[in-house]
């Protein structure tokens, strides 16, 4: 027989594969309580910085030095979180897009294009939408990208605390989609927002990162080794003038994170299940604490929706990063001929776009380097990029809460585990083993449910005898 001409269309936010759901559960679930310490270390910093009884402790925290000024690394609180503790969220994104591309969805080109091309157009989307806002406006074009990242961190805490059940399909397309939103961010800030480049330090990285690719390659391992030299390196590439948390995304990079036979777990894998915990319960929340501490007051929330460069960062998260990757996956469907998996709907493409409108950690640091020199501007836009990703909060805790009822359906399918093998039953319908031990459960079951029926019916007819002889004995008026 001949194949069909027109096989099946490939499904968009199709069931994940077995191994990828583990995995995305694993990292997800990391990711979501390093979201809510990031929320708390929000609102912390909020209380800390606004009321007037500790303002002036949490300026004099932040702004307080330390390190080895001959080594040009005294710096302060702040800024020790932003280019010292954010490299290692960006080592951790670094081999999270390494293990995408050998082993991921972004392995295979022809699912690779979904969460590339909606990555892309949620980026280029509200880039526009702030160029647009502010050239009408007459305000700095600066803050281009400020509004063009994604907190996948923050966006699962959104998630855990309003309580929905995103089927699995769509928490693995928004963790890709930041994965690769976080690439193009670490491109945006090493190209746009690089200062005059010390030659001989950005010789030495360069040089420092050759020894930590020849060391992973020759099979070196302990962490008394990478430790040192990754903060050598890091060292080399704040003082070259390029930001220091490419250095971390760059030793990500090189991580082996495909699994050579007979190895569980890859490198990588190894590394980040190490670091991972780390970056999401420390270092991106001690970020958040001393970045988001700006002063909120009635005047200063008027501002944001006056400022034409404010402005544009919040249309830029709620509006740009919507209408851009949902149109992106739109038109990545349309022209690959794919189709929506049959148990979603484009409003649910649509909630997930508006999720991704929270800009939270990436979006705090552009702003800082955009509006380097500029206190009230950073502070202004800081606001802004709170303001925005509250309004996208809560739209998408309302939109997805509208189909809350379908996703817990939905995942408890893909949980369910009827045959106690450790596997859920979706993944085993093609298992003639998974049918065989289910009709032993059923005909199990039978045997029960025909044995309780036999005990009911005599139990009836005992009841029905003495019911009769009552009837005899005792025939007169009650």
């Amino acid at each position: 027989m001949t194949a069909p001409r027109n096989p099946s269309p490939r499904k968009v936010f199709g069931r994940l594969s077995l191994p990828e759901r583990t995995f995305v559960a694993d990292a997800l679930r990391t990711e979501t309580v390093g979201g809510v310490l990031l929320l708390l270390a929000a609102v912390t910093a909020l209380i800390w910085a606004n009321v007037p009884a500790l303002h002036d402790g949490y300026e004099s925290v932040s702004h307080f030095h330390f390190g080895i000024g001959a080594l040009g690394l005294d710096l302060s609180v702040a800024h020790w979180a932003a280019d010292g503790l954010l490299a290692v969220f960006f080592f951790v994104a670094g081999i999270e897009l390494k293990r995408e591309l050998v082993a991921g969805d972004l392995k295979d080109p022809k699912a690779a294009a979904l969460p590339v091309v909606a990555a892309l157009c949620g980026m280029a989307v509200p880039a526009l939408v702030y160029t647009v806002t502010n050239v009408t406006g007459g305000g700095s074009l600066a803050g281009w990208a400020v509004p063009t990242a994604t907190d996948i961190a923050f966006a699962l805490a959104v998630l855990a605390v309003i309580g929905t059940s995103l089927p699995s399909a769509l928490r693995a397309f928004l963790l890709t989609l930041a994965v690769v939103d976080d690439l193009f961010a670490i491109l945006i800030i090493a190209v746009f927002f690089t200062d005059d480049l010390n030659l001989p330090a950005l010789g030495g990285a360069v040089a420092g990162l050759a020894v930590f690719w020849l060391l992973l390659r020759k099979g070196v391992s302990g962490w008394y080794v990478y430790v040192p030299l990754g903060l050598v390196v890091w060292g080399l590439m704040y003082n070259s003038g390029i930001h220091a948390t490419i250095a971390g995304v760059a030793m990500g990079l090189m991580l082996r994170c495909h699994r050579h036979e007979g190895e569980e777990h890859s490198p990588g894998e190894r590394i980040e299940h190490l670091v991972r915990p780390l970056s999401a319960g420390l270092a991106v929340p001690l970020f958040a604490l001393f970045s988001a501490g700006v002063t909120v007051s009635g005047g200063a929330l008027a501002e944001v929706f006056t400022q034409p460069e404010t402005l544009g960062v919040v249309l830029g998260l709620v509006v740009g990063k919507t209408l851009g990757i949902f149109g992106g996956t739109w038109l990545t469907a349309r022209f690959t001929r794919a189709s929506l998996s049959d148990d979603l709907a484009w409003a649910d493409v649509f909630a997930v776009a508006t999720l991704a409108g929270i800009g939270f950690t990436v979006s705090l640091l552009i702003g800082e380097l955009a509006f380097e020199g500029d206190a009230s501007m950073t502070d202004s836009v800081k606001a802004a990029v709170l303001t925005g990703s509250l309004i996208a909060t809560a739209l998408a805790a309302v939109l997805l809460k509208i189909r809350n009822a379908k996703y817990r359906d939905l995942t408890e399918a893909e949980e369910r585990d009827e045959d106690h093998s450790g596997v859920p039953d979706v993944y085993e319908q093609d298992d003639p083993a998974y049918h065989l031990r289910m009709a032993d459960i059923l005909e199990s079951k039978a045997a029960e449910h025909r044995r309780i029926a036999r005990e009911k019916a005599a139990e009836r007819d005992r009841l029905a005898e003495v019911a009769g002889g009552a009837g005899e004995d005792h025939d007169g008026p009650a």
